[in-house]
């Protein structure tokens, strides 16, 4: 492989963990994200959301990954009639378990 070809595959290799890979989807914007169950909101089911955490050898930026996770969470949120989400646990392998709830 010439020498400008390897450059440019090392630099799209390095450019790869600054991408994000989620967008927001319409409605997700309203939800709001809170740290615990609230108090007096219907609780309106659980998600599983995931993304790639790793892309071979390389780890992604874990904020990058916990980001990604969150907006996957809001996007699933109106699908529930969910207007706010709370983690249930940490992410762990690019993966993490959301509550939905309706609150007013």
């Amino acid at each position: 492989m010439p020498l400008p070809t390897r450059v440019a595959t090392l630099l799209l290799v390095l450019a790869l963990p600054a991408c994000t890979f989620v967008k927001m989807a319409p409605g997700a914007q309203q939800v709001k994200v809170l740290a615990a169950a609230p108090a007096g909101c219907e609780a309106r089911g659980e998600v599983v959301v995931s993304v790639t955490h790793k892309v071979g050898f390389y780890e992604r930026d874990a904020l990058r990954v916990r980001d990604e996770l969150e907006v996957l969470a809001r996007n699933e949120a109106p699908r529930l009639a969910a207007n706010r989400i709370s983690p249930l646990g940490p992410p762990a392998d690019g993966e993490q378990r959301w509550a939905m709830w309706r609150c007013r």
